[in-house]
């Protein structure tokens, strides 16, 4: 029998102790050298068992570019997740970690050749293109591919929009080029598309499985049977961020569109959905300015400038980048009187800016500072410019649900000595001792 082991590196915190709970021990043994990622897995299991409950229908798949910690990584291959790899290196960690390769899907419509050939070696075969040239490419280094056409469905509300570098358009190019994967032989065996990255648009899911469903049917025209839609990511994942309305969205798409009978697999490919709320910073003030900025009528305004140890090379990348909100928690002190603030990272890049102009009560060397929602495109994308660390991430789980990931592991094991598909990704959701416990934010 199987049996997970606890690693080194994770704490094991009661059940009756709330991760918030945990965050003010951190901010109460502070300040500290390095920015914290207080990472906390139940709300990774949390999200996983949401994701079952809302849209049963669909698998995940998870991409590990979002979020590429091994805790977590771990965590969603216990509870049954697909994983959606975008290179060798993604491919090769999840094998390595035991992930079967019909459990990943090449979700990289521009590969590179050797990417290819290791894929073909590990039996790799789910992946998707977006042009005649990569087909191509596939077809002298992969012939025997599983393909997915991905479309481009863009919505207008969303943090990154990724239909300007992938995916080809459903009416003028999609026919085409699935004409010419029949010439050439190659086993396309459905449609993918993605949105974007942080959508705040549920409608256009509908949209996008409604065209995809044209080209289900055009395929049928030239002998393809389809048997796999990959409705991609974008769902959201703050912690004020529900799914719901986009899993109603999907929902009725698919119940329309791919019903039960139609016998088509559905996955997803969400990334911060599953990990965003997952993370919160706990960072400190390094540094301060008081700043007098003369105004148009002749007087003095202060300004105070904090210079945190975190910055756009560390958390922040996407505050910079793509304007994605940094809201920080502070303590306000009694008395404290309230300035317009600008928050520094600690780099001496002027660019390194996290917020320009914040109305804050005024804080001292070695407060803290604490930002919520710093999961998803943080970690991975931080850098040691300057040669400052990148931040340290401290993983908790609740012992109760530590168990249930035990459990899990065996009956995992069972299953797949007994040879049964155990693929579905709801183990968690049909496991009797589990119920989501509603986390408390952080409050000061």
């Amino acid at each position: 029998m199987s049996v997970l082991e606890c690693p080194s590196d994770l704490t094991l915190i009661s059940d009756e102790m709330s991760i918030g709970d945990v965050i003010q021990d951190i901010v109460r043994m502070g300040p500290h050298e390095d920015p914290i990622h207080v990472l906390d897995l139940d709300d990774v299991v949390r999200k996983h068992y949401g994701w079952c409950a809302k849209m049963p229908r669909v698998k995940p798949y998870y991409a590990v570019k979002c979020n590429d910690d091994p805790r977590i990584l771990q965590t969603l291959m216990t509870l049954g997740t697909g994983f959606d790899c975008a290179s060798k290196g993604e491919m090769e960690r999840m094998l390595g970690y035991g992930v079967k390769p019909e459990s990943i899907i090449f979700a990289q419509p521009a590969k590179s050749v050797p990417s290819l050939l290791y894929a073909r070696s590990k039996q790799v075969s789910v992946m998707t293109f977006d042009g005649a040239v990569e087909l191509e490419k596939i077809h002298q280094y992969y012939p025997e591919a599983r393909l997915v056409l991905r479309m481009r469905h863009d919505s207008q509300k969303v943090r990154c929009s990724l239909g300007k570098k992938f995916g080809c358009d459903p009416i003028e190019e999609a026919p085409e080029l699935l004409r010419y994967a029949a010439t050439l032989r190659m086993n396309v065996i459905g449609i993918s598309f993605h949105v974007g990255s942080d959508c705040d648009e549920h409608e256009v899911y509908y949209d996008a499985v409604k065209i995809a469903k044209g080209l289900f049917e055009y395929a049928k025209t030239i002998g393809y049977e389809f048997s796999l839609l990959d409705i991609g990511g974008g769902f959201p994942g703050d912690n004020d961020k529900p799914i719901d309305r986009y899993a109603q969205a999907v929902n009725v798409a698919i119940d329309q569109f791919f019903p039960p009978e139609s016998d088509i697999r559905i996955i997803a490919e969400p990334g911060r959905y599953y990990v965003s709320s997952a993370v919160t910073l706990v960072s400190f003030v390094d540094s301060k300015r008081v700043m007098k900025e003369k105004q148009t009528d002749g007087t003095e305004k202060t300004r105070m400038y904090y210079y945190l140890n975190d910055g756009i090379f560390g958390t922040f990348y996407c505050t910079a980048h793509e304007a994605q909100p940094a809201i920080p928690i502070v303590e306000r002190k009694a008395g404290a009187k309230e300035y317009s603030s600008s928050v520094w990272g600690p780099t001496c890049d002027v660019m390194d800016l996290i917020l320009p102009d914040i109305v804050l009560p005024e804080l001292d060397i070695g407060d803290s500072v604490v930002f919520e929602n710093c999961g998803a495109y943080s970690q991975v994308l931080s850098c040691r410019f300057n040669g400052f660390p990148l931040p340290k991430v401290v993983p908790y789980l609740r012992e109760a649900t530590w168990k249930i990931l035990q459990e899990l592991t065996a009956a995992a094991s069972a299953i797949s000595a007994c040879s049964i598909d155990s693929s579905d990704g709801k183990l968690l959701v049909t496991h009797e001792s589990y119920t989501p416990i509603a986390e408390a934010t952080y409050l000061v």
